[in-house]
């Protein structure tokens, strides 16, 4: 893995669950990512924000 590389971890906005990881490359993106993406507790898609 290069090193501009990271792991990332993707935290539910409205519980605060973390239920993802994922990678981003720094370089090309070094805002904090925000995807729609399933929560498990609330049963529906909610916005998951990178933790850091």
């Amino acid at each position: 893995m290069s090193a501009m590389r990271v792991v990332v971890t993707l935290a539910c906005t409205e519980t605060g669950d973390r239920n993802y990881t994922t990678t981003k490359n720094k370089r090309n993106h070094p805002e904090r990512l925000e995807l729609r993406k399933y929560c498990p507790r609330l049963k529906k898609q909610t916005l998951h924000r990178e933790t850091r």
